[in-house]
């Protein structure tokens, strides 16, 4: 049977990352943003991180979309927390997936986004630093 919005099921880490998600907001003085997404299809997400000697000590993110979208943030900010920026690009979506004890194929996608986010932070991290 195909999944469909009505039939798809998360596993219960998804469903308390969705509820009760983690490190959401922003970080005003950020020293990386990564903006993906869009709009048009529902899914934005806006990752935000604060870098000391080139570990990552802090992470946040803003994200408009569907559960998984917003369970997929959540936890990718929780696993680049403490690394440092060559870990952090070594995070990816099957790690954020795994962490989150699986996702319907349909929602897949999300955690692509929650990847590209983080990349894109991390660009704009490094493109803040080479300008400096």
């Amino acid at each position: 049977m195909p999944e469909t919005p009505e039939n798809i099921q998360y596993s219960q880490k998804v469903l308390e990352h969705f509820s009760h998600p983690h490190n959401v907001g922003e970080i005003p003085d950020a020293d990386g943003i990564g903006n993906v997404g869009n709009p048009i299809c529902g899914d934005v997400m806006r990752l935000y991180i604060k870098v000391k000697d080139g570990r990552i000590t802090d992470a946040k993110f803003k994200t408009f979309g569907c559960g998984a979208a917003i369970a997929t943030s959540s936890m990718v900010t929780d696993l680049v927390k403490g690394k440092t920026i060559d870990e952090a690009l070594e995070v990816s979506n099957k790690a954020v997936v795994e962490a989150l004890g699986g996702l319907p194929k349909i929602k897949l996608h999300c955690s692509v986004l929650a990847e590209e986010a983080l990349r894109a932070a991390i660009e704009d991290y490094k493109k803040k630093q080479t300008n400096k």
